[in-house]
């Protein structure tokens, strides 16, 4: 019976580590990280450079998921807001002026939850 025991406890261990790990949302962090070249751009005293599109399309290329996608709205929204003077229309047409597409304008009022990934 003892060896029923261990045999169960190692069948259960074997099935818990094969198991999908799912990755947890990217991070605000990183984001933000990712989306530091782009500070003066976004508070509108600096131009765009191409770090800055880099990140961006690096972060877009990372959100992959939902649960990212959502993450990452969030954070743009919440670190719009902290960064004061945000300039709106740069903030909303960054991601067409590096070439990628997401379905919001970034900004300090959108809604993450209504939109459709």
């Amino acid at each position: 019976m003892a060896s029923l025991n261990v045999a169960f406890v190692a069948l259960l261990s074997i099935a818990v580590m094969a198991a999908p790990i799912t990755d947890a949302a990217i991070s605000c962090s990183t984001i933000t990280r990712g989306l530091a070249p782009c500070l003066s751009y976004l508070k509108g005293s600096g131009v765009l450079t191409a770090n800055c599109c880099g990140g961006v399309k690096a972060l877009v290329a990372a959100a992959r998921t939902t649960q990212d996608k959502q993450a990452a709205c969030n954070c743009l929204k919440s670190t719009a807001a902290k960064l004061g003077k945000l300039n709106e229309p740069n903030a909303a047409s960054l991601p067409a002026k590096c070439g990628v597409n997401i379905p919001y304008k970034i900004s300090t009022s959108i809604n993450c939850a209504t939109i459709k990934f």
